[in-house]
């Protein structure tokens, strides 16, 4: 694997500036993020998303003075940097006690990657017009934001719209959580406001899921041109989904699953996934009639 230059002082300023694309803001200014994880970087090159550079792990057994050299790094990491490579990426070879300070924990595989992706807004993703999308309100954690897309890629669902986001989509956490699914999902970012405007001038059927509501999660029509709306574990779903419901803004449908123990909540990532699943049963039972 042919790199074509090599950093040996963990205060180099492209180290250093890599590492803060693990600060939101850094990332707003920006528009990139860091990735960490073959897997991950390998989706993002096979997506189409621009691969502004690789930090690799050099053996030992390589001088970190050569200006160009071939490493004797593992297949995978090379099958992972040719990838990037094709998507316009900058190789960096770095000693191990470098790059380990560039990488995150026990996720060191050998590359970090720097990535041109940030999230999107609705007008900019063209949303499957009859498949149900998800709607993942004021979520804060990146690991459950991560989850969310993760089953809606795993249940063919048309994609995620991150609503009043507390966290962003291209935070590395929310990415690794994701295994990589975040950039291939088809995603926006977006105001409660925004979304509420959107389904109505799309004829979208809303489905919000509360613990207040009468209807169980089963009997909601989930499949079709649907927004599939969960919020935060603390709040709910905000005032505003019911308000344009009740003011016949969006045809909207309030939907519950059942808490027969001592909790009030479920984790919003389950939520999502198994309304994600109820939505692929009641397709298949539709398809089946």
């Amino acid at each position: 694997m042919l790199i074509s230059e090599t950093i040996t002082s963990a205060a180099n300023p492209r180290l250093k500036r890599a590492a803060r694309l693990r600060d939101a803001r850094e990332r707003r200014t920006s528009g990139l993020t860091v990735v960490d994880g073959l897997r991950e970087l390998s989706r993002a090159a096979a997506a189409g998303h621009e691969i502004t550079e690789v930090f690799v792990a050099l053996p030992a057994s390589d001088r970190p003075d050569s200006a160009t050299l071939t490493a004797e790094v593992p297949e995978g990491v090379a099958a992972c940097v040719a990838a990037c490579v094709a998507r316009g990426a900058r190789v960096t070879g770095v000693p191990l006690r470098v790059f380990e300070k560039l990488a995150f924990g026990d996720r060191n595989e050998g590359a970090v990657g720097v990535v041109r992706f940030s999230g999107r807004s609705l007008a900019e993703v063209a949303f499957p017009a009859n498949q149900p999308v998800l709607v993942a309100e004021a979520v804060e954690k990146p690991g459950n934001l991560g989850a969310i897309l993760r089953s809606v890629d795993a249940a063919g669902l048309g994609g995620v719209i991150v609503c009043d986001p507390r966290t962003d989509p291209a935070n590395p956490a929310t990415i690794r959580a994701s295994l990589g699914t975040v950039f291939s999902v088809p995603l926006a970012v977006a105001s409660a406001g925004d979304v509420i405007d959107w389904c109505r001038a799309s004829g979208r059927r809303v489905i919000v899921a509360t613990p207040e509501a009468t209807i169980e999660w089963f009997a909601g029509d989930l499949v079709g041109a649907t927004a599939i709306v969960v919020g935060s574990e603390a709040q709910g779903v905000s005032p505003a989904w019911t308000e344009a419901g009740d003011a016949g803004r969006i045809q909207l449908t309030a939907i519950r699953l059942p808490m027969r123990g001592i909790a009030d909540s479920l984790n919003v990532s389950v939520t999502a996934a198994v309304l994600a699943y109820e939505s692929v049963r009641q397709q298949a039972a539709k398809s089946d009639r």
